[in-house]
This record gives structure tokens, C-alpha cells and sequence, in this order.
């Protein structure tokens, strides 16, 4: 058998070992496919030609450089403890290393490392762990009837949560798959998990963790399992639920009635409103092979989050189909700044100004229109310019430059006007800036969307209190004149 490039990619993509190579200058050249799941990339284009200073994984990046600047002088390494940030959260994990070697001359050097972190907790918190899954409950199912034979319950759980861990949950699939067998697939994120863990600790966050992944594999029952993706991401394959009206009410059980997917969460240091975003798209309506499949998922995933998270997204082909994933996440923040400046600039008066970055907010926001009170307290629209409502009382709703809601019930007693207002518009979730310098308030910028519990994106709210300013530094300007 030649070892051609084909085949060696489809060997170093079956690793559950996140492997990596790089040139003599400690530049990214190639990762495979476990190692793109780790970070979370859709593609390894992101960090080619790049170095793990670029990527800004380590919060001391030194000591890496110099373990790997001795392989590049014909060291080799062998299982060493490291940490690395993944999508916020400090992660434990063990490397090795080697040099790539063409003739005589060093190259470059290959490596790989694994995920220990939660082993690790395992081993310093036996006595607070849960286990979800037991052997007689998985052997119901034929994949792991097998591989029980063989394998150990603890080599096939992750060692946290007592979920199936990645590396079975995706081997269930391709099972699945392999034997033809309807089933829908999903992912599950849990929104703001990082803000979770850095206010109430990460034991806190251990247990939001803990209690949602059992409360989903109880819902679930005996028609599937929940395993863990990596991190906050979790994964569920269900074998009962493929229609779409199966799946709708089997998705609105997890989210209403504070139950599973939005619910409060009662932790030592105290309560959080805990909520995820979903996607999910089924075998095989909608895709007969993995990589379609886990396509489909990950993009109902992006459209989630781009709706302002805490909801779910079931995939259907007359709606999604022609959705990109790159279309769907967001530029970094000081880009869409640039860019709505920019259309701001286009406009002469304010209204043309509103008008000039309506598009861009609505698709960035996800919003209908935007809102604005004048300095005399009346609401009024971009798109309507015949709005025109009293709110008198706005100013008594907040101390604070931005105000947010996800249930408008809330402003009801506070401000009954701007209340009335937008509960005849369907609103269920507001966001506010307050545009001024100072005490002096011109008025405020209103954002609102149909759907309750909206959870509003701190880049979101960053860049409405950019156009505030933008407002503000025109309305002085003008009053110059």
C-alpha cells in the first residue's frame, strides 16, 4: 500500500489525539480534524502560516516557545503538562513533540496533545461527580453493548458530567449512520458559560454543567443518549424524534416551563438563569452522510446564535438551505465599528444618517427596525416616520447609559408608557443606550425583538453604544452651525 496524501490525511483525521505540524519557524502548516474540534475552527486556514503567540492561546507563552524552539534543535518531548485558552476557558492538556526531519536537516517539528482537564478533576473531586450513564443502561443500545465487551464504562463516560464522552458519542453516529438508522442529531450550547464560570466559579460552573447535561439525558430517556462535544457544547442523538412536528414539541419540552434548556439554577453562591441555543437536522431527510449531517447541525447552531441565543433551530431545507456559516458569525468588533461609521458618514442629516445603517443593524442584530426617543421624550422609528408616541418617563427606567430586558414585562410599573409602546409593536426582549455626553441625555436608542428571553450580546450592546456617540458627536456638530 503507498502511503499517498489522501490516505495519510484519512489516517491522521481518525486520531481523537488533536495533532498538529509546523515549520522551523514554529508556524502552523496542517492540523487534523480532532484538532479543529478542540478550538472550535471550521477550517485550518485560520491559523496557517501562524504561531500559538498569533492564536494567543497561552496566558505565558514563553515557556512554550522555548519547549518548542528544543525540539527544533533535535530535542523530543514527551507528555508534558501545558494549559491553553479554548473559546474563553483555560484548558489542561499534555503534549509531545518531535522534529520533522528532511535528510539531515530539521524542518520543522509535529506534535500532539490530548484534553486532561476534567481527568484531572476527576482525580482531585472524586466524591462530586455524577454518573448519567450506566452499563446496563447502554447496553440496551447495540454500539455500546459491543464496545462493552471490551472497553470500560470509564473510558467511554466523560469523567465530569457521566455523559457519553466526544470520542463514542461521534462513533454512535457514524454507527448510525453505517446501519441506516433514522435519528436526529444536535447540538447544545450553553449560552455564556464563560460569564457563569468567572462570577460564580468554576465549581459553579461544574454544576450548571452537571445538572443541565442530566436534565436533558432524563427528557431524553431511553430514545437516545447525551454525550459531551468539548467544553459547554454538548451533543444529543435522538432516535425518536425525526419528523419535524416530533421534533418541534420534543424541542419546546426542553425549553418552556423552566425545565431543562431555560431554567434557573440554585448554586451556592446563588441563582442564574441558565440558557442554551440548539441545532439540530436529522438522518437522512435531511443529510445521508457525517459530514453533511454535522454541517447542518453546526449551521442551525450559528443561525441560533445569530437570533440572539437562548432558542432552537430545526433544520428545514425550504429555509436554511442556502444559509453560509461565514455569512452568520460576526466580524470582530472594531471591524463592524469601521463599517458602521462608515455608512453613518454617507448620510447629511440624521435621519438619512439612521436610515444609511438601518440594513447593517438589522441583520446584525437580527431586529425589525430601530428606535429612538427625541429629546422631548417621543418614541419614533427609522422606517416610520409618522411614529410619533409620548414616553414621557423613560428617564426614571435607568441610572445607567444601556438597559436591557428579556421579558418587557419587567418596565411595565416603571415606565408604563414606553411599555404600552412597544408591547403594541410585539415586543418580548428590549435593548436601550442612552445617547448624550455627560448628564445631558438627547434621548435613547431602542432595539427590540419579538421573541422573550433574548440574551443581548455584550458586542452587540458595544457596538449600539458606538452608534450612540456617533449620534451624539453629530447632534454637537450640528448645534455648532
Amino acid at each position: 500500500m503507498n502511503m499517498t496524501v489522501e490516505l495519510f490525511d484519512n489516517i491522521i483525521n481518525t486520531s481523537q489525539d488533536c495533532v498538529f505540524w509546523k515549520d522551523d519557524k514554529r508556524r502552523f502548516l496542517g492540523v487534523n480534524q480532532a484538532f479543529l474540534d478542540f478550538y472550535g475552527f471550521e477550517s485550518a486556514s485560520i491559523l496557517i502560516g501562524k504561531t500559538d503567540e498569533d492564536m494567543g492561546w497561552h496566558n505565558d507563552p514563553e515557556p512554550y516557545k522555548q519547549d518548542e524552539l528544543r525540539v527544533l534543535s533535535g530535542e523530543s518531548t514527551h507528555k508534558v503538562h501545558g494549559k491553553c485558552m479554548v473559546r474563553g476557558e483555560e484548558r489542561d492538556i499534555i503534549a509531545s513533540k518531535r522534529p520533522l526531519y528532511e535528510g539531515d536537516r530539521i524542518v520543522g517539528l509535529v506534535g500532539s496533545f490530548i484534553d486532561i482537564t476534567d481527568v484531572l478533576k476527576r482525580q482531585g473531586r472524586t466524591d462530586d461527580l455524577q454518573i448519567v450513564y450506566t452499563v446496563e443502561m447502554l447496553r440496551r443500545i447495540p454500539y455500546f453493548d459491543r464496545i462493552l465487551d471490551e472497553t470500560a464504562l470509564d473510558d467511554i463516560l466523560d469523567p465530569l458530567t457521566g455523559i457519553v464522552g466526544r470520542m463514542h458519542s461521534m462513533n454512535f453516529v457514524h454507527s448510525l449512520i453505517a446501519a441506516g438508522t433514522p435519528f436526529t442529531f444536535a447540538i447544545i450550547d450553553l449560552d455564556n458559560f464563560k460569564f457563569i464560570n468567572d462570577t460564580f466559579g468554576h465549581k459553579s460552573g461544574d454544576t450548571v454543567l452537571k445538572t443541565v447535561t442530566r436534565s436533558i439525558a432524563e427528557t431524553l430517556g431511553e430514545n437516545g443518549i447525551v454525550g459531551r462535544f468539548g467544553g459547554d457544547e454538548l451533543l444529543m442523538i435522538d432516535l425518536r424524534d425525526i419528523d419535524l412536528e416530533e421534533k418541534q414539541r420534543f424541542f419546546k419540552n426542553l425549553y418552556e416551563n423552566n425545565s431543562v434548556l431555560r431554567r434557573n439554577i440554585h448554586l451556592d453562591s446563588g441563582s442564574t438563569l441558565i440558557t442554551c441555543t440548539s441545532g439540530c437536522a436529522s438522518f437522512p431527510d435531511d443529510a445521508d452522510n457525517y459530514s453533511d449531517l454535522f454541517g447542518l447541525i453546526d449551521k442551525t447552531l450559528y443561525l441560533g446564535k445569530s437570533k440572539g441565543r437562548n432558542c432552537y433551530v430545526i433544520y428545514q431545507a425550504e429555509k436554511h438551505s442556502g444559509i453560509e456559516i461565514k455569512k452568520l458569525v460576526k466580524h470582530n468588533i472594531y471591524d463592524d465599528m469601521i463599517n458602521l461609521q462608515k455608512l453613518f458618514e454617507q448620510g447629511e442629516t440624521l435621519q438619512e444618517k439612521m436610515r444609511s445603517v438601518l440594513t447593517f443593524l438589522t441583520d446584525f442584530l437580527q431586529i425589525p427596525d430601530l428606535y429612538f426617543t427625541d429629546s422631548e421624550n417621543r418614541l419614533r422609528s427609522v422606517t416610520d416616520e409618522t411614529l410619533n408616541i409620548d414616553v414621557t418617563g423613560i428617564s426614571v427606567l435607568t441610572d445607567e447609559d444601556l438597559y436591557t430586558t428579556s421579558d418587557l414585562s419587567e418596565m411595565e410599573k416603571i415606565c408604563p408608557r414606553l411599555y404600552e409602546a412597544l408591547k403594541s409593536r410585539g415586543f418580548g426582549s428590549v435593548m436601550m443606550i442612552r445617547t448624550g455626553g455627560g448628564v445631558m441625555t438627547d434621548g435613547w436608542l431602542i432595539c427590540g425583538v419579538k421573541r422573550r428571553f433574548r440574551i443581548w450580546q455584550e458586542n452587540e450592546c458595544a457596538l449600539m453604544y458606538f452608534l450612540s456617540n456617533l449620534i451624539h458627536s453629530h447632534l454637537l456638530l450640528t448645534a455648532k452651525r
